[in-house]
């Protein structure tokens, strides 16, 4: 299975104008977060639905597969947390969003919203225990070890003291993230967040937590974008 990771293009046109060009050449693209920009001049609501059109293109070509980050939050959930809604929709169109798992090949994909709050960090708890469970089910019943699927998890922040999550004078990783990868060991973690990890001393664009790799795309200004 070929994949594309893209993460943070921030609303820049000419950036997913290149991932919609290159999508054919891949089995599955995973867009991990930041499709919007809090800073752009455009209204978050016309961004979302320029963005959502770019989905869809996307869609008609390939798998795809996509989760939220900071700069997608347009709403608030019943505890007051914010969530991005607009995402949510998604699920209607074929294309696997916050909250949701789903199996290609022999690889089980969960795609993890940004957390805001203890309400919604516990349900990612609980959507990766739900998961776990699915893919301990499958995994029993396999005739054979190379059958065996593998687990991938889409999550736009890194997890924390590791290197692709260091901005160069500071670590701004997920700790939760890195307790659930010690929990339940998934094969590989797809991040996004911090822009200027792989391009720093001591910071990286890869690292590999026991049996866990996990990416980090980083972030520059320019097309084409970082992308793995």
């Amino acid at each position: 299975m070929r994949l594309l990771l893209v993460s943070d293009l921030h609303y820049s046109l000419p950036l997913f104008d290149w991932v919609l060009e290159v999508a054919g050449d891949f089995d599955v693209v995973v867009m991990a977060g930041d499709h919007l920009d809090l800073a752009s001049l455009v209204d978050g609501r016309a961004q979302a639905t320029v963005v959502k059109k770019y989905f869809e293109r996307i869609r008609a070509k390939t798998q795809l597969l996509i989760c939220s980050g900071n700069h997608d939050l347009d709403s608030k959930n019943e505890a007051g947390e914010k969530m991005a809604r607009w995402l949510l929709g998604r699920r209607n169109d074929g294309v696997l969003s916050d909250g949701e798992s789903k199996t290609i090949g022999d690889i089980l994909f969960t795609a993890c919203p940004w957390w805001d709050g203890p309400v919604s960090q516990g349900e990612i708890g609980r959507q990766l225990a739900e998961a776990a469970k699915l893919r301990q089910g499958r995994r029993q019943g396999a005739r054979k070890a190379e059958h065996q699927e593998r687990w991938i998890w889409i999550y736009h922040a890194p997890p924390s003291h590791s290197p692709i999550a260091w901005g160069g004078a500071r670590y701004f990783g997920d700790d939760a993230l890195r307790n659930w990868i010690g929990q339940y060991q998934p094969d590989i973690v797809m991040c996004g967040h911090v822009h200027e990890a792989p391009y720093v001393q001591s910071g990286s664009w890869v690292d590999c937590i026991g049996k866990t790799w996990v990416f980090n795309t980083g972030h520059y200004m320019g097309a084409p974008p970082a992308h793995v």
